[in-house]
């Protein structure tokens, strides 16, 4: 391998350029290499590295896949890194994610049960591993990155790493054993040794493929395109659903339900799968009874995230009484509340659709928190609110990099993106409740808050990662403070 400090220097610079590493609103001040193993000898060569990433006073641990090569193929030249040495001695250094000849080792690792170094891999009870697939690289953004192995496995790697038991391995495995039909089946996983008696660290998580399945994302706004494709007039006449002028001049929202792509079935449909692994959950890690005290505990927390956001956000100030208010009331709240695990990052992107039904993903928990926060039990209704800010983002996402649209286009954007959001929504909250999920409409201030909540966390994660669609948790903001 590269001399420790070439590799360091060549990483410091690329980091920062990937979608998955989280510190991108802080420089980097120093990487250096926490463990580095080695997997494959030899030309091509593969290296496992938990790189240990300073920023300011903060430290986090990422784990790249290093891949070396004297030369590099051009399929492969978007995964280069950096080049160490001079003329013929020269060697690519690249993220070996990509390379399908050598992502095939975590496989291989997995199938054999093997231990290398400081890490051990780990295959389910009964579980057959196909080891002659290759990984291809799923291009959706995410936090993480995952391979496909043919039509059988998907790989998580974890880049950016938690101390112990990763929430989604823990999750994911209670679930399976208990049969519940909502999750993908968990086929092996990949952890890192830690020195005395500290848990493994979760490095990757293998589980069932689901073929043919489509990402809920994607269905839910091809219905978005289908209803702002759909014209508002055929000929002279509004037809049936679309906005009519009130007596004091506002429309009413037009009737999504009339576009050819209608969503609302699915999404009553996935809020009673949703529901139905909040019950398995229930069975598998039990239901613990908190009072009034630890609620207002929950309040002053999103009080205190409410405050940080403002003072870095200065758009959500205008909305920060009305939000404030509802933090307010649920701090008033008396009765027992009754949490348990949760998703506690549920949004469409976290869902599947197959012949099956639905299935839910990725329950690691929301990338911007903590491993504590992470693994803290939660109140059902907290992925419920999940959910519908995440219809929000779908109903608004197509103009989300637009900018300034003239006043009368923007109006109509946002009644129909009103429209399609509450269709839906509606759907989600009526499937919950029906397949026996504590009803939203019957916990209104605790829903509420929680959605503010997650409206605020939204706010934040955007302006450090992803500020072309601040505008979209921005502006539903405005929506929903007038309710």
């Amino acid at each position: 391998m590269p001399a420790e400090s070439t590799m360091a220097a060549l990483l410091h610079d690329w980091l920062p350029r990937q979608r998955w590493f989280a510190g991108k609103d802080r420089p980097v001040t120093e990487v250096s290499l926490g463990t580095a193993t080695e997997l494959l000898p030899g030309d091509p060569g593969l290296r496992h590295l938990v790189l240990d990433v300073r920023q300011g006073d903060v430290v986090d641990h990422y784990q790249v896949l290093l891949g070396t090569r004297r030369v590099l193929p051009d399929r492969l030249a978007h995964a280069e890194i950096g080049r160490v040495g001079e003329g013929h001695d020269a060697t690519h250094v690249y993220d070996a994610v990509h390379d399908p000849e050598l992502n095939r080792a975590l496989l291989a690792g997995i199938a054999e049960e093997a231990a290398v170094g400081p890490l051990r891999f780990r295959r389910a009870p009964g579980t057959a591993i196909d080891v002659s697939a290759p990984g291809t690289p799923m291009s959706a953004e995410q936090s993480n990155t995952s391979l496909v192995y043919g039509e059988t496995h998907i790989c998580k790697l974890f880049r950016r790493l938690s101390p112990g038991p990763s929430p989604d391995l823990e999750i994911n495995l209670a679930l399976s054993e208990l049969g519940c039909p909502h999750v993908p089946a968990v086929h092996g996983w990949v952890e890192l040794a830690t020195a005395g008696t500290g848990e493994p660290v979760t490095l990757a998580l293998l589980s069932e493929f689901l073929r043919g399945g489509s990402d809920g994302w994607r269905l839910a706004t091809t219905s978005v395109r289908d209803w702002f494709a759909m014209p508002m007039t055929r000929g002279a006449e509004p037809y049936p659903g679309a906005p009519t002028r009130r007596p004091n001049g506002s429309y009413t929202a037009a009737d999504p339900g009339w576009a050819g792509g209608d969503f609302a079935a699915e999404a009553e449909r996935l809020g009673a799968a949703t529901a139905a692994v909040h019950r398995d959950l229930a069975r598998a890690f039990g239901v613990t009874e908190v009072g009034a005290e630890h609620v207002r505990e929950m309040a002053r927390a999103m009080r205190r995230q409410l405050d940080e956001v403002a003072a870095d956000v200065p758009e959500v100030a205008p909305h920060a009484g009305a939000i404030g208010a509802t933090f307010d009331a649920l701090a008033e709240r008396t009765e027992p509340l009754a949490l348990q695990r949760v998703h506690g990052d549920l949004h469409l992107g976290q869902a599947m659709r197959t012949g099956h039904g639905w299935t839910l993903l990725d329950f690691e928990g929301e990338p911007a928190r903590t491993p504590e926060e992470r693994r803290a039990l939660g109140h059902p209704l907290r992925d419920v609110a999940g959910m519908l800010r995440s219809f929000e983002y779908a109903a608004r996402f197509l103009h989300a990099d637009e900018g300034q649209a003239p006043p009368a286009v923007a109006l109509e954007q946002e009644r129909r993106a009103l429209a399609w959001a509450e269709r839906n929504r509606e759907a989600f909250c009526r499937g919950y409740a029906a397949a026996g999920g504590p009803d939203p409409a019957a916990h209104r201030v605790l829903t509420r808050a929680l959605e503010f909540d997650k409206a605020v966390y939204e706010i934040r994660y955007e302006a450090r990662n992803r500020p072309s669609w601040l505008t979209v948790p921005l502006h539903s903001l405005a929506h929903l403070t007038a309710r």
